[in-house]
């Protein structure tokens, strides 16, 4: 049996059905990221696993327990918020021992745990300081330590690190995992950025209006997509139109262009519209011979990145981007410039449905 397992979980709001059925299975010191758009249940979830939302149907267990009904503080969780929420007038080893207190744990017992949980979030000179007296990332890291010093069975993160700039929120991301795996905790990370559940997780859980698109490694999830919505979320895609020319075959043409791909067509015939998906890093510029296919078109803009160049490339209705490394010896193609794009039968992703 899974360590968090929840089943059927259903949440509706007067009319509104935020969270349809959801079953998802969480190892024991998994790493597991909820990813999705703004409203589409995934920190409903997290709420009615700490207890601070009530399922209206749908059963949560922890370890074999049934914690549906429960209180959160009679669950073992620890949690860390978007806003931090640390308590202003107290100090940051106060903080960091607040839930130590409530659980009437003994004066060395706290101290000593204390002193852990700062040098574990390596700032342990500042457990004097008051919250105001911290930057970002240092507040988000206290937050941290408070929720960890209760030593919880699972933590829960509810988009922690949307509130920092780019640079602190990328170290941050690592250190998060790094202290997750030292302590081998279960953990259910909440964000609506790519890059982070990508970056950090075992496993992700891609939902879409309150339910479950496709639950996968990063890998799997980002390279096999098996829905339309994950393959248009996670990560950068081209979309193209094309129409099939030989189902048996992998035959399909791109604004009269034919090309080939080893996916099935899932049983479509000869004139059927297609929507088709290519990752910018699959395709390069230049003609290839082989199993590759080979697009004619003309470049249409160039986006100078510093260490990507991007490149539009414009086809008679269609046009993809592709990602280049700069390199200070070769200078990007220029606007209006004939152009080769060629890629592999392999990096056609077919998706459901028909164009729109």
């Amino acid at each position: 049996m899974a360590f968090l397992s929840i089943e059927k979980l259903v949440k509706t709001f007067g009319t509104q059905t935020t969270v349809k059925g959801v079953d998802l299975a969480v190892e024991r010191g998994e790493f597991v990221t909820l990813l999705g758009p703004s409203g589409c249940g995934k920190t409903t979830i997290l709420r009615m696993v700490a207890g601070f939302e009530t399922a209206t149907s749908g059963t949560i267990r922890i370890d074999g327990k049934d914690v549906t009904d429960l209180k959160p503080n009679q669950r073992n969780i620890g949690m860390v918020f978007q806003a931090y929420a640390l308590f202003p007038n107290m100090s940051v080893a106060d903080n960091i021992a607040f839930g130590l207190k409530v659980a009437k744990k003994s004066s060395a017992e706290i101290a000593a745990r204390v002193k852990e949980m700062l040098e574990l979030i390596k700032l342990p000179q500042l457990g004097e300081r008051y919250p105001y007296q911290l930057s970002g990332g240092q507040q988000q890291r206290v937050a941290l330590a408070r929720a960890l010093a209760v030593k919880p069975q699972i933590l829960l993160l509810d988009e922690p690190l949307s509130a920092l700039d780019a640079k602190i929120r990328i170290s941050l991301r690592d250190e998060i995992r790094a202290v997750q795996r030292s302590l081998g905790i279960t953990t259910i990370f909440v964000t609506h950025d790519q890059e982070e559940a990508l970056s950090m997780s075992d496993r992700i859980c891609v939902m879409n209006e309150g339910h479950i698109e496709q639950l996968g490694t990063p890998f799997e999830v980002y390279n096999y997509p098996t829905t339309r919505f994950v393959a248009s979320f996670v990560g950068t895609l081209n979309i193209v139109n094309g129409k099939v020319a030989d189902s048996a075959t992998g035959k399909l043409l791109v604004d009269g262009q034919e090309i080939v791909t080893s996916r099935s067509l899932n049983g479509a015939s000869t004139g059927d519209a297609l929507s088709l998906a290519l990752r910018p890093e699959a395709l390069t510029m230049g003609r290839a011979n082989g199993l590759s296919n080979n697009l004619d078109g003309t470049i249409d803009e160039v986006h100078f990145l510093g260490s990507v160049v991007r490149i539009r490339v414009k086809f008679k209705d269609s046009a993809i981007s592709l990602d280049t490394f700069n390199k200070p010896h070769l200078p990007p193609p220029e606007r209006g410039q004939p152009v080769t794009v060629n890629f592999g039968r392999e990096d056609i992703l077919v998706l459901d449905g028909a164009p729109n």
